[in-house]
């Protein structure tokens, strides 16, 4: 992993006993000692600390921003007020997915939040298509990125943050200071918890001291480190899609279960013609969730079956540690998406049965 980029808390990971892999072009910690399903439930009835570094940011400014952002997102950039954030994506022409990701309104600029492993050819398809007054800036390198997750993220946030975190609602961000460290936070998060990410200027010395800050606020309350592992299994209970998993350039928005997202009434944008064909024509496939009746976990790309006819393939799959059961998600032809329906998955040439069940698998009251 020589040449592998590192974030700037990469000496506390291995200070912690992480086991550390290649992971889009970084070091990143999968997992600590204690390991994925503490880390998972740790999140799920407490506090994680996540080292989100590796995803890239893009300042997107000038008098055509918003234009711009709008043409190559799916979603209406015009809702965007400052002081929120957005969930969207861009696609091909073909309505393919380019990439899934996060838009934030900073007033006087955007922010994109996009996924490392697609961070250059995202860079690249906003450059090629940006016209006029308008300046796209790649600060990936520059920005750090923690995110801190679960019930009682808020009460340890509360104790050093500058801000009123409890009025900040789901999908805003605030600008704050967090040990004399200028950040940027918002209630976002891939867990489906309680939670917030908090950016900042990623120097050795502000990394080291907000890591030290946040665990020393959150050790009343059983705050952990959390790696790669966990952070997929949180974000599958939730049904969560990941790209290059469960989304990628040979499937859209639609299908995969985000028309919520993709605004097709806004005007024209880069993929709205192929989208509308395939909303008016009728998905030929759609995304589900699957419980499977024994502790087999499902992988991606093993094929889902219905009376003996292979209708689709998995995309992912984990064992819950919430449910104590393994599910997963997968893809299957339009008319066999019913919940409810009995299917089987081939794992490993054998067939294993499973039930096709409404996402996410884990509810939040």
């Amino acid at each position: 992993m020589g040449s592998m980029k590192r974030t700037p808390f990469y000496e506390k990971h291995l200070s912690l006993g992480a086991r550390m892999v290649s992971f889009a072009g970084f070091e990143m910690p999968v997992q600590y000692p204690n390991g994925i399903v503490q880390e998972h439930l740790a999140v799920r009835n407490a506090v994680g600390v996540f080292d989100v570094s590796h995803m890239g940011e893009f300042q997107v400014r000038g008098r055509v921003a918003q234009s711009l952002l709008q043409r190559v997102t799916v979603n209406d950039v015009s809702k965007l007020t400052p002081y929120r954030v957005q969930y969207t994506a861009m696609c091909y022409e073909n309505g393919g997915m380019i990439d899934d990701l996060l838009l934030y309104n900073l007033g006087d600029s955007f922010m994109m939040v996009v996924n490392a492993a697609n961070a250059e050819k995202d860079l690249a398809w906003l450059r090629q298509h940006a016209e006029g007054d308008v300046e796209i800036v790649d600060e990936s390198d520059e920005t750090a990125l923690l995110a801190v997750q679960g019930p009682r993220s808020l009460d340890t946030l509360s104790r050093i943050c500058s801000a009123p975190l409890s009025e900040l609602q789901y999908y805003w961000w605030t600008r704050s200071t967090i040990a004399g460290v200028p950040v940027l936070v918002s209630r976002t998060g891939y867990t489906g918890e309680l939670g917030f990410e908090i950016y900042f200027k990623g120097t050795p010395a502000a990394a080291s001291t907000l890591w030290d800050t946040v665990f020393d606020a959150g050790k009343e309350f059983g705050v952990v480190p959390i790696g790669l592992g966990a952070r997929d299994t949180l974000r599958l209970e939730m049904g969560f899609c990941l790209y290059g998993n469960d989304i990628d350039q040979t499937t859209n928005p639609l299908e995969a279960g985000l028309g919520w997202i993709t605004k097709l009434d806004k005007g024209d944008f880069l993929g709205r013609e192929a989208l509308a064909s395939a909303h008016a024509a009728g998905l030929q496939r759609k995304l589900i969730g699957f419980a499977v009746k024994d502790k087999a976990v499902a992988r991606h790309g093993y094929g889902i079956f219905s009376d003996g006819v292979q209708i689709g393939h998995v995309t992912s799959g984990t064992f819950s540690p919430v449910l104590q059961q393994a599910i997963g998600m997968g893809y299957v032809r339009d008319g066999r998406t019913n919940v409810g329906d009995a299917i089987s998955i081939d794992i490993r040439g054998k067939m294993v049965s499973a039930t096709i069940v409404k996402m996410p698998f884990v509810r939040k009251t």
